[in-house]
């Protein structure tokens, strides 16, 4: 895979566009037609609506240009098709344990659709890129802040 390009799932890379599209179609539109509007009342030194807008619009180009690169540099993956799926790749679902039998269940997705709170890691983080390849049964240490913590796989699944 080229460096530069990101795994992500076919859910991920419509939430991107999904975002995309509302920011250009919907509201820096709105943003332009206030900061147009506050234009045309003169001073605009000590108009909050059009300084407000023109921030706004900056942040909003900002990001437009973020999305945009990151959906040129995505390589959709589709866990559903992976041919391997005894091993631990991109998109399984992985249930592990600690050595204090706290099992833990996680997903491994692209960086951009990374959720630690839904169960949702990053490709690139430490516990996923220690867990690549792993079947059930194997045992790995993920190097952490905090030292370093070992796991053993109990199950894997993958999407239909």
């Amino acid at each position: 895979m080229n460096p530069r390009e990101n795994p992500i799932t076919p859910a991920g890379l419509a939430a991107l566009r999904e975002r995309y599209d509302h920011l250009l179609g919907t509201e820096r539109p709105e943003i332009v037609e206030i900061v147009s509007w506050a234009a045309g009342n003169g001073d605009r030194s000590e108009n909050g609506d059009y300084l407000y807008g023109r921030k706004r619009m900056r942040e909003i180009d900002r990001e437009l240009s973020h999305l945009a690169k990151v959906m040129k540099h995505a390589k959709v993956v589709d866990p559903a098709q992976q041919p391997d799926k005894s091993r631990i790749f991109f998109g399984a679902t992985v249930t592990i344990v600690d050595e204090d039998d706290e099992e833990r269940s996680l997903t491994i997705v692209g960086d951009k659709e990374q959720d630690a709170g839904k169960g949702r890691v990053g490709w690139s983080s430490p516990i996923a890129r220690a867990l690549r390849g792993a079947k059930v049964g194997d045992l790995r240490t993920v190097r952490l802040p905090g030292g370093e913590k070992e796991w053993e796989v109990l199950a894997i699944t993958y999407p239909e």
